[in-house]
């Protein structure tokens, strides 16, 4: 053995005994934090060119200012091959790979991505206040997000429930916390997975009244912050990955990828 590689084992013999010589918790925290930047990457998003259930967490990630890579199902075969290799745990999309897991289910993944980014309050109680403000958007953005796959002759009535609901029972609830609290958002003073995602539940429901604020001037404020924060201005911007409203030629193609 060359002098050289003499040298060279001596110094990873003494790097090895430096790290055993750190207290317990200093090596868990170093040790843990290398493991994490072995497992940082680009999370990966797994469903179609369009909003669906993941629009939210596109909007949750570049508000966070993280960078993703999205893999598009295009066909029927594509789903297949997701479900056939053991990607998807309960054979549905969303997917996304994200530190070294394959994650499913639309609200643990943004739960998981709220709590990574410190966009989930505080403490528990702060916690159960974004979940409670996060459901009640979740609902009325379900009601937008299936009404263009309805028949044409429940389109109209249907599109008068979203309105009656948003300006009777969700817009007058937030309206309410913002001036209750007189603070710029909606938990604890602090920008939250809550108030993301009731930025995009105003912006959906515009496409569908475009003065559905007209009524709400805390909310009509709220909208100017929250849309100026540096990262979400950028997503709001033309050429990000935020996704258009569906039309008919994509949701025939949903349809035939899903054989709804």
């Amino acid at each position: 053995m060359s002098a050289s590689e003499r040298g060279w084992g001596g110094r990873r013999r003494q790097a090895l005994i430096s790290v055993l010589s750190w207290p317990p918790a200093q090596r868990k925290e170093r040790t843990g934090n290398r493991n994490a930047e072995i497992m940082a990457g680009k999370p990966k998003l797994h469903y179609t060119n369009g909003r669906g259930k993941m629009e939210s967490i596109r909007w949750l990630l570049a508000a966070a200012g993280v960078e993703f890579e999205e893999e598009f199902i295009e066909t029927k075969e594509d789903l297949e091959k997701l479900r056939n290799d053991g990607s998807l745990l309960f054979q549905q999309v969303p997917m996304v790979e994200i530190d070294g897991m394959k994650m499913v289910q639309t609200r643990a993944i943004l739960s998981y991505i709220a709590a990574k980014h410190n966009l989930y309050g505080k403490d528990l109680k702060e916690r159960a206040w974004i979940d409670m403000y996060v459901e009640g958007t979740t609902d009325l953005m379900g009601m937008i997000m299936y009404l263009p796959f309805q028949p044409a002759e429940a389109k109209e009535k249907n599109l008068a429930l979203i309105i009656e609901r948003a300006t009777a029972r969700y817009f007058p609830a937030y309206e309410k916390v913002l001036k209750d609290h007189g603070h710029d958002y909606l938990v604890g003073n602090k920008l939250s997975w809550a108030d993301i995602h009731l930025l995009e539940a105003i912006l959906m429901a515009e496409e569908c009244k475009p003065d559905i604020l007209s009524a709400f001037p805390l909310l009509q404020a709220f909208k100017g912050r929250i849309s100026n924060i540096p990262t979400i201005k950028k997503f709001l911007q033309p050429g990000s990955q935020r996704k258009p409203p569906a039309d008919e030629k994509f949701i025939a193609h949903v349809k035939k990828i899903f054989n709804m």
